[in-house]
């Protein structure tokens, strides 16, 4: 086990006022374009699927801080906010859950099938724990092309129970491929408790198993997390090779909108979770340390406000796919 250079209070000290804001905006963005969905999902103008990230947001954003375009990230079903800080717009993501053919995937991919090339988005999947070996390989790409890039992959604690943990860990490792391996381990897969699947519940300490640093820190802390990831793309890029960080953390809704949301753990430990917020720690402590003033944070709640309403519209108004382009994007065309 390794421990992050930078504590979350060093990282706090260091970054200065427009780095701590933009994190925050950063999580503002996705917890309200993921509370829009929900809302959405249940006014019925979402088919199929919709599986919400919120409780999660400094994960994604405290890795995604570390990435470029270039950077190739691979997710999971709850994938909205990996994309959201990956930086698709959040317009392109509420136009893809309405099924529209302005959203990030023509409309054809839905909650569970984002793909944005451009920005390094490499795609979201239902399955479980395909995103390991698709990280992997990325990493075995920038490698033979001698491209100073990572590829990551964001999996869930479910995933690791799975061949393909040991499969990409293991050949990430003995050929030193620049992949970050974020766990986000939330307690349950689907309904299933962690504590109860697997005998080791501190997925970082694996990580000794492939021979490679493992983190395990506090997932809802963006500090936290922004200083093992930045840690371990500094050492990816410069050919260290991999890491496992394990960054635990909790979903606050339920596994998908529209399944219940208890029964299987109790209110009481959904309510102490709610407690953790990300969004007002991070808030309170940029306060307290004297780095930005309650006024900033007022002034992101309302642009971001602005942004989802826009977005919101915007996926209201745009067209469905047209039927005669339904076999588009199967095969490739020869130019």
């Amino acid at each position: 086990m390794t421990s992050p250079v930078s504590t979350s209070v060093d990282t706090l000290d260091r970054l200065d006022r427009a780095r701590l804001l933009h994190l925050y905006r950063e999580m503002l963005v996705i917890r309200r374009c993921e509370e829009q969905l929900a809302k959405s999902y249940q006014q019925g103008m979402i088919p199929g699927a919709c599986h919400t990230y919120i409780g999660q947001e400094a994960v994604a954003v405290g890795v995604c801080a570390q990435l470029n375009h270039q950077d190739a990230v691979f997710s999971t079903h709850r994938g909205h906010g990996h994309a959201l800080a990956k930086g698709v717009s959040p317009r392109e993501v509420i136009a893809e859950l309405f099924g529209r053919v302005t959203g990030v995937s023509r409309g054809r991919g839905g909650s569970m099938h984002l793909f944005s090339p451009e920005v390094g988005m490499m795609g979201t999947s239902g399955i479980v724990g395909p995103c390991i070996l698709q990280a992997t390989g990325a990493g075995y790409s920038f490698k033979l092309m001698n491209k100073p890039n990572v590829g990551v992959a964001f999996f869930g604690d479910g995933a690791t129970n799975n061949g393909a943990f040991h499969e990409g860990l293991n050949m990430a490792s003995i050929w030193k491929l620049p992949t970050l391996f974020i766990c986000e381990n939330n307690m349950y897969a689907t309904e299933v408790a962690f504590a109860y699947s697997s005998s080791n519940q501190d997925v970082g300490t694996r990580a000794a198993n492939y021979n490679m640093p493992g983190y395990i820190v506090d997932g809802n802390d963006v500090l936290a997390v922004y200083a093992a990831a930045e840690e371990a793309t500094q050492r990816a890029r410069t050919g260290g090779g991999p890491s496992l960080i394990e960054c635990k953390t909790y979903r606050t809704r339920a596994h998908a909108e529209g399944m219940r949301d208890a029964g299987y753990r109790t209110q009481d430990e959904i309510d102490s979770w709610k407690q953790r917020d990300p969004l007002v720690s991070l808030r309170d402590r940029v306060i307290a340390a004297g780095k930005a003033v309650e006024a900033d944070f007022d002034a992101l709640e309302t642009e971001v406000k602005a942004l989802i309403e826009e977005a919101l519209d915007f996926a209201k108004n745009s067209p469905y796919p047209d039927p005669a382009t339904a076999t588009e994007y199967i095969f490739s065309t020869p130019q």
